[in-house]
């Protein structure tokens, strides 16, 4: 047992993190992150492999997590309970704006007629925090909680405008479509337009069929906190009428937020 502690001891001071570092807490929370949209079960050995984390090590925060109720299992597979939409609940409860981004995407979409996200950034994500789609939109259709990649979505280059010295190599680049920029220079290029701009658009980067248009939603002293954004099919507007029909309506809706977020 001194031996493990002294091990753990040395790894925390090879990686720069303080004696306050919780190991146990940080390894749990990495088993529940590696559920997702495409991966909704898996088994012991699928986690440990995901996480990268000894198979003990793994069994026991599956087994931690299932006590408190955050994960469920037949004795096989797991699978993430409702009970984790408690720490979504107590994000959204506390952060704020996430009410006030929930109305402005209400309003685009009555008036719009088409599905709109606000977002925040989330290391090389952007993840929503509020969304609102037209009735013609399937329930299953993306909403709160779902995480696009920040270098190729309209709503993460939106953000990104916002920082200096966007590091690109950070962002996890892969290509998603045979339209995806991924060349580090060509994007830093894109993500100076956006500030230049005031608006990032993505043709089919992120998903084929698909296009968006964001713009960044700016606090008092000019901190960019969010961002707004149109998603369309692409036979319902070109880029041309994205910009033409939707922008000015973006643009009024994140002005209007600038009294209201924090």
């Amino acid at each position: 047992m001194t031996r493990l502690r002294a091990s753990d001891a040395e790894k925390r001071a090879q990686s720069g993190r303080s004696p306050d570092f919780l190991e146990a807490l940080a390894r749990g929370m990495t088993v529940l992150t590696a559920f997702d949209g495409t991966t909704k079960q898996m088994s012991l050995s699928d986690v440990a492999k995901r996480i990268d984390l000894p198979r003990a090590t793994t069994r026991r925060a599956l087994y931690t997590l299932s006590e408190l109720g955050y994960l469920d299992t037949d004795g096989k597979l797991f699978r993430l309970t409702p009970q984790v939409l408690r720490l979504a609940g107590a994000y959204l409860g506390s952060a704020g704006n996430a009410a006030a981004l929930q109305t402005a995407c209400d309003a685009l979409c009555a008036a719009l007629d088409e599905a709109c996200s606000a977002a925040v950034l989330d290391g090389a994500h952007a993840v929503m925090v509020a969304h609102a789609s037209p009735p013609r939109f399937l329930s299953s259709a993306p909403g709160i909680g779902f995480r696009v990649p920040a270098f190729c979505s309209a709503l993460g280059r939106a953000l990104l405008s916002s920082r200096e010295n966007v590091d690109v190599k950070a962002l996890q680049v892969q290509a998603l479509t045979p339209k995806t920029v991924t060349d580090p220079k060509e994007l830093a290029l894109l993500i100076m337009k956006a500030a230049k701009d005031g608006y990032a658009l993505s043709d089919q980067e992120a998903e084929l069929g698909f296009r968006s248009l964001a713009v960044p939603v700016k606090r008092f002293d000019g901190r960019v906190v969010a961002a707004l954004n149109i998603g369309i099919r692409i036979e319902r507007a070109t880029t041309k009428q994205m910009r033409e029909d939707f922008l000015p309506a973006l643009l009024q809706a994140a002005e209007g937020l600038t009294a209201q977020v924090i």
